[in-house]
């Protein structure tokens, strides 16, 4: 693959993480809420935790094993979250991860986003089956899982200990003979 990929959408451009986006993802990621209802997204964020995301994610790149875009919007280009897949080439399977800056929630980009993602992982990853996951006391997530076509395959009993208790995880998966 020459370069990185970028997916435009309706509303959105989904590209590379640049270092030119930490004050952004930081300011986004930075809020309880994004915390609170994400499995990985720490309370406080930090740009240290920024710069690092962004090197797993061109590390990941470089090595084909994962694929993380900014989402943007159209109108103006501005960061307002983060989508990626992360592969697993033994099964031809990836993770689609997620999550949109709280002032974007409502709207439908994050369904906007994951269709496209969907799409990328079959179409030019040639991936047979995508799996997502959101914490139970996330249902906005599972709607978004749902409205892409993705069906709930299962549910995890205290599957994550996040901010001192422990959640349970609800599994989602989508087959490429059925996405079509």
């Amino acid at each position: 693959m020459n370069g990185f990929p970028k997916i435009e959408t309706e509303r959105l451009f989904l590209t590379e993480l640049k270092s030119d986006d930490i004050y952004e993802i930081v300011k986004h990621a930075s809020n309880k809420n994004i915390s609170d209802f994400t499995q990985n997204i720490p309370f406080p964020y930090s740009e240290k935790d920024a710069i690092h995301w962004i090197s797993v994610a061109n590390k990941g790149f470089e090595n084909g094993s994962q694929y993380t875009f900014a989402i943007r919007t159209k109108e103006n280009n501005e960061f307002i979250g983060g989508i990626g897949l992360k592969v697993e080439r033994r099964d031809n399977r990836a993770e689609i991860g997620y999550w949109i800056a709280e002032p974007y929630w409502g709207k439908g980009l994050a369904t906007e986003a994951t269709k496209s993602i969907i799409k990328y992982g079959f179409e030019k990853l040639k991936l047979n089956k995508l799996t997502s996951s959101h914490l139970a006391k996330n249902p906005a997530s599972g709607r978004v899982m749902e409205n892409c076509g993705m069906t709930k395959e299962g549910e995890l009993k205290e599957q994550v200990f996040k901010q001192s208790e422990y959640h349970d995880l609800i599994l989602y998966g989508l087959t490429n003979k059925h996405e079509k």
